[in-house]
């Protein structure tokens, strides 16, 4: 098959090396070989729109010094809250988080590889209410998106062309909690797919379970596993979940008890073991507070939480045989209500979106020790999701 990365790498030797290790980053979640070879990469900015922001906004980051440049709006759409990017072609994938007897919406779009930006190819419904998560599987045939507002999952089939069919599978979840306030029913809050590409994983905050079904991305068809589902503590309300780039263990914020969890995983039959617990907030800190975003350095060797309220970042050590963690830092976010964050494919920065105060705010972490300190930088955008696109310069 011809990757549109091609366009970007020109011929010969080194391109096809360059690449390999782009396809191998992308698939894989491991981390990016060569990758100070990356000149620069495209980062997308999904927001809630109104006032301050219409949709999609683009930037670009120089991987060796940190500098983010806007590169300004480049798709209007209604909330765009989360994007996901196909693994082997140009497009990318957004929700708009709205309600309604039709239920929220999925839009595909194509990627212009020079420039960035982005020509919409279609929509379709998500089946349920305020979607406000999606992933594409690994092999890049279907979309997979989770509707907090319904407590539903959805498999739409890609097509050849990057845009999207009508959902092949639809499953509505069916339970509650202990919070009388946010936990009265189901609420699926993120999906996506283990590092194999055999199960699709569901934190559902509504039901306190990671939810866990078999995948069939040929046919885009989700089925009951055995075991269903991993149970968190009452009231935790289980968020986001991110797996160790070792595929052995997987770590889960919970949004209502501001905590991070480990659970070891199953290679076999998908099962998650909880092997620990930590809070996300120091001891003296008695403020409200709710997590929302997590994820795992590339190196492996550091997880990464937001709290919001606090309105930090913790920074955890990994070690890396029995995937517990200890604590290393709490960073200030830059702003209010850190409600995502993302670590570029190197490993040397973390930009923050802070949704309360409406802006980007970017940190440099340093590799001996996971820590983060701030460049300074702030932008005012309040992006409630980011994903890195690279780009590399022909030799």
């Amino acid at each position: 098959m011809f990757d549109w990365r091609m366009k970007l790498l020109g011929n010969g030797r080194a391109a096809n090396a360059a690449l390999g290790a782009i396809l191998g980053f992308m698939m894989s979640n491991q981390p990016l070989a060569g990758a100070e070879s990356a000149a620069a990469f495209f980062v997308y900015a999904g927001t809630y729109t109104g006032p301050q922001s219409k949709g999609i906004h683009l930037f670009r980051l120089e991987a060796a010094t940190g500098a983010l440049t806007p590169l300004g709006l480049t798709a209007e759409i209604t909330n765009p809250t989360f994007l996901a990017l196909h693994p082997k072609q140009p497009f990318l994938y957004s929700i708009s988080e709205v309600g309604g007897a039709k239920g929220g919406g999925v839009t595909a779009f194509k990627i212009d590889p020079r420039g960035g930006g982005l020509t919409q190819l279609n929509q379709q419904s998500t089946g349920g209410n305020g979607p406000c998560h999606l992933s594409v599987d690994k092999s890049g045939r279907c979309v997979l998106v989770a509707n907090y507002g319904g407590g539903s999952i959805a498999a739409l089939p890609i097509r050849e062309d990057g845009a999207l069919g009508e959902a092949t599978a639809f499953i509505q979840h069916q339970g509650s909690s202990v919070n009388p306030q946010r936990q009265k029913g189901p609420h699926a809050h993120w999906i996506d797919v283990d590092p194999n590409n055999r199960f699709a994983y569901v934190c559902d905050l509504g039901l306190d379970k990671i939810l866990i079904y078999r995948l069939d991305p040929v046919k885009g068809v989700l089925s009951p596993n055995q075991p269903g589902f991993a149970a968190a503590k009452p009231g935790a309300g289980p968020r986001h979940l991110a797996f160790h780039p070792n595929g052995r263990f997987a770590y889960v914020i919970n949004e209502l008890g501001n905590t991070m969890t480990a659970y070891a995983v199953d290679d076999y039959n998908g099962a998650l073991t909880a092997i620990g617990e930590w809070p996300t907030l120091p001891p003296d800190f008695t403020g409200k507070n709710t997590t929302a975003e997590v994820e795992v350095h590339p190196s492996g060797k550091f997880v990464y939480g937001s709290n919001r309220g606090h309105d930090s970042l913790v920074v955890y050590a990994v070690d890396e045989q029995t995937g517990k963690l200890s604590l290393v830092q709490h960073q200030s976010s830059g702003g209010k209500s850190p409600r995502n964050f993302a670590i570029d494919p190197t490993g040397r920065w973390l930009i923050a979106g802070n949704q309360a105060s409406a802006n980007l705010a970017v940190f440099k972490i340093d590799p001996a020790n996971g820590r983060l300190s701030p460049t300074g930088q702030s932008f005012d955008v309040g992006a409630v999701c980011l994903k890195y696109l690279p780009v590399l310069r022909a030799e």
